[in-house]
């Protein structure tokens, strides 16, 4: 089992920065990929940016230039940095780890809103 804490979003307005982080706990030997989704009202959830044990990373085309992840495997976590935000970046923020063995854990996710 992983455990999963995310913390570090808010309101900011548009243009502004926040940084999203993601702490691990539990089996964390198992872990491969750590990424983040996010979720929009009405919308289905999205894949927002990744990266794997070795360092490799993916982003949605939406993000790609405003948004960096990052990850301290010492520490178990993983970071989104999320600058020049829009107000359709708005939505609940997930962490999400894949291990291994290809299961999956969530976090309790993260309100981002991004003001006009």
């Amino acid at each position: 089992q992983v455990q999963l804490v995310e913390s570090g979003g808010g309101l900011v307005q548009a243009g502004g920065s926040l940084r999203l982080s993601c702490a691990a706990s539990g089996s964390i030997f198992s872990i491969n990929a750590m990424g983040w989704y996010r979720q929009a009202p009405g919308k289905q959830r999205e894949l927002v940016a990744a990266v794997r044990r070795g360092g490799s990373t993916n982003y949605a085309d939406s993000v790609k230039g405003r948004f960096t992840i990052s990850r301290d495997n010492a520490k178990n976590t993983v970071y989104l940095q999320m600058n020049s935000l829009k107000p359709e970046d708005t939505a609940v923020y997930f962490c999400q780890v894949e291990t291994w063995g290809m299961q999956n854990y969530w976090g309790q996710g993260t309100q981002v809103t991004v003001s006009s």
